[in-house]
């Protein structure tokens, strides 16, 4: 669970649930139409700009930005250099039977363990890390598309609030809670748009260039582990991924605990 994530909602809804509330009233703000007229135009332009699947996919991913665990560089260049160990004391061929997680990571150390050149490992890894970039792009661009169009659609439900309210101008009493009716629906593009959709698109970027960053440093792990197989000079280049202040310091023999 992102901690960060859920702090950020809870405080943002908080500090508007609790305005409410002191304010008084709080019930005139929960108007399913609005709130229908909001999501429900939304999710129908989206469909509309991508294609289902990237909808969808788009969609999949917004779940590790509550779900998933932030990966530490520092961590996939401890796991680099206990495989460079592991391949001077048994060979590159014992790095087929290492197990990992990571598919890509996977993927490099069974090209190495058949003996693949250095350039069909550069020209795999680099399409693997390409084509992950293209994924999150969209997956980015759909939550920004949604923080753009729901306060498009909260100013339709205004518009459509305003227009009925103008039909009852006969009725004085009925004016003001038309006008507030007609306003929620400006307030629910707003809300969704600043506290969901925009800061999902953000976050998934943030992700994006962390995993991108790990996939940078397998690939270079890899291509260390190829040339020379030294696990200090592959923790001098490595490293460099890493801002000063926040690399691990390399002791030998603690890559291999």
């Amino acid at each position: 669970m992102d901690l960060a994530t859920i702090i950020g909602i809870v405080l943002g809804l908080s500090m508007i649930l609790g305005t409410i509330a002191v304010e008084g009233g709080g019930m005139i703000f929960l108007h399913w139409p609005s709130i229908t007229i909001v999501l429900g135009g939304t999710l129908a332009s989206i469909l509309i700009a991508f294609p289902l699947s990237d909808v969808a996919q788009a969609f999949g991913m917004a779940k590790q930005v509550f779900a998933q665990r932030k990966v530490d560089p520092n961590e996939v260049v401890r796991v680099i250099l206990t495989i460079a160990n592991l391949s001077r004391r048994q060979g590159l061929v014992a790095l087929s039977k290492v197990r990992t997680d990571n598919a890509i990571l996977k993927k490099a150390l069974m090209l190495i363990a058949d003996g693949a050149s250095e350039e069909i490992i550069h020209d795999s890894l680099r399409i693997e890390i390409e084509a992950l970039k293209q994924r999150r792009m969209i997956a980015q661009e759909v939550f920004r598309k949604m923080g753009s169009y729901s306060p498009a659609f909260g100013m339709v439900g205004t518009l459509i609030g305003l227009v009925q309210m103008m039909r009852n101008l006969n009725n004085p009493q009925s004016v003001g809670p038309g006008m507030a009716i007609a306003l929620l629906t400006t307030f629910y593009g707003a809300l969704f748009a600043y506290l969901f959709f925009l800061p999902v698109a953000a976050k998934l970027k943030s992700r994006t260039q962390v995993e991108v960053i790990n996939l940078e440093i397998i690939f270079e792990g890899a291509r260390g582990i190829l040339q020379n197989n030294n696990p200090m000079l592959i923790y001098e280049k490595l490293s460099s991924f890493i801002p000063p202040r926040s690399r691990d310091a390399y002791r030998p023999g603690r890559e291999a605990k």
